[in-house]
């Protein structure tokens, strides 16, 4: 950062001397040259140079960091919360720092799930041979045998991998606030078998070399119209998360290319394939969903494509702050109806738990989550949830809706 000032201090004497051997310019010329000249530097590559080597442990013990008793990331020796500005004036370094720590935390969730949840690791796609790219997911031991409940997970894009809602929640506050385990844990108490998926795994980065640019260029046998539409996915997929994953490896200084996971190269292709494999095939009677933010509207894309079979096997749907819109989506009538009965969205909000928020949408009801954090929603809704799956039920058996989704308020629609 320093070296940056002294730069741009050099820069700026550099541009006065010119000026003054040609004649004293209006501040236009001014402005104009010294644009010029900073045009030409690497800014970025200039920061780099003025900070130490992005090299950071790869275990929580590494960083001296650990979870409590009560699941609060705390500093193994001082007990103190997670700091971000470990290195003052080093904001970048500092990033790739917590970067570096949430890729720990990752797998350390991956841990949890199979440990604590006791969920077993499901690789994706199902007949993957050994050399191709590959995904997952997690389930329960009855996640397909039990003829009851059956609760699909779905968190949101970004950074986030299965079992988590948000990375900043772990880190920042807790494991019980930022993770999906509350939700596997209670479910499993009351006598679900769990599916966790794993939306944003969509592909595998490697070093880009010659034969690896031939390898993914390569054509397969796949049909022309199957593979174009696979690629119209993949190349949207990549747009709308390229501000995400330059996240994903903080240490990447190499040059890779993107090897896409088959079947499952987007969040919406990832939850159609889950539901043609796992969950369309589970013996349960009634199936939930909790859908946090942009898992909202990849639900909303797997009823576009599977509705007849979403309507037969789907008892309710949990929204939590999602960003599905019904129009840009191109939801139809039978849809949108569908979800008016079946489906609650708890969005971010002022008002207090359950209150109903108003739409101009005419898809799902909206009700407050109790906070007007995103991130919260899921955490905050948690009980409210819970309690509108049983009388999703309920009502089912009794064939009277529940009183929750019973309003006829127009909701103002939040743009994103």
């Amino acid at each position: 950062m320093h070296l940056y000032f002294s730069i741009l201090n050099l820069l700026t004497a550099w541009v006065m001397m010119a000026q003054l051997q040609q004649g004293v310019p209006d501040e236009k010329e001014k402005t104009t040259a010294l644009k010029d000249l900073l045009s030409r530097i690497d800014l970025d590559e200039l920061m780099k140079k003025d900070e130490p080597p992005l090299e950071f442990p790869d275990t929580l013990e590494g960083f001296e960091y650990t979870f409590n008793e009560k699941g609060q990331l705390r500093h193994a020796k001082t007990g103190e919360p997670f700091v971000f500005n470990y290195r003052e004036d080093l904001h970048r370094w500092n990033q790739k720092r917590y970067e570096a720590l949430g890729e720990i935390i990752t797998k350390h969730v991956y841990g949890l799930l199979e440990k604590e949840c006791h969920l077993k690791k499901i690789t994706l796609p199902v007949d993957a041979t050994e050399n191709e790219p590959k995904s997952f997911i997690f389930m329960s031991e009855d996640a397909l045998t039990n003829p009851d409940k059956l609760l699909v997970l779905i968190h949101g894009n970004g950074v986030v991998r299965a079992g988590q809602w948000a990375r900043r929640l772990i880190i920042n506050e807790d494991l019980d606030s930022g993770t999906q385990i509350p939700y596997i844990k209670r479910a499993t108490e009351e006598g679900y078998g769990v599916i966790v998926l794993n939306p944003n795994e969509n592909y595998i980065e490697v070093e880009k070399t010659k034969a690896q640019v031939q390898l993914s260029s390569d054509s397969s046998d796949e049909p022309a119209e199957k593979r174009e539409r696979k690629d119209k996915i993949q190349k949207e997929t990549k747009k709308r998360r390229d501000f995400y994953e330059k996240y994903r490896n903080p240490q990447k200084e190499k040059e890779t290319i993107q090897m896409y996971i088959r079947d499952n190269g987007s969040p919406e292709e990832h939850a159609i394939y889950v539901w043609d494999h796992f969950i369309s095939q589970s013996a349960a009677e009634n199936v939930f969903f909790v859908a946090h933010s942009y898992g909202g509207l990849a639900f909303v894309e797997l009823m576009i494509q599977r509705e007849a079979e979403v309507k037969n096997k789907v008892t309710a749907v949990a929204l939590t702050d999602s960003v599905h819109n019904v129009w840009h989506q191109e939801a139809g009538k039978t849809i949108r109806e569908w979800m008016r009965e079946n489906c609650c969205n708890w969005v971010s909000s002022s008002e207090p738990l359950d209150t109903p928020v108003e739409s101009m949408l005419p898809d799902c009801p909206r009700v407050s989550a109790g906070t007007e954090r995103h991130e919260l929603t899921s955490w905050k809704s948690f009980p409210s949830i819970f309690k509108f799956f049983s009388e999703a039920i309920e009502a089912k058996n009794s064939s009277v809706k529940p009183a929750p989704m019973r309003r006829s308020n127009r909701i103002k629609y939040e743009e994103l």
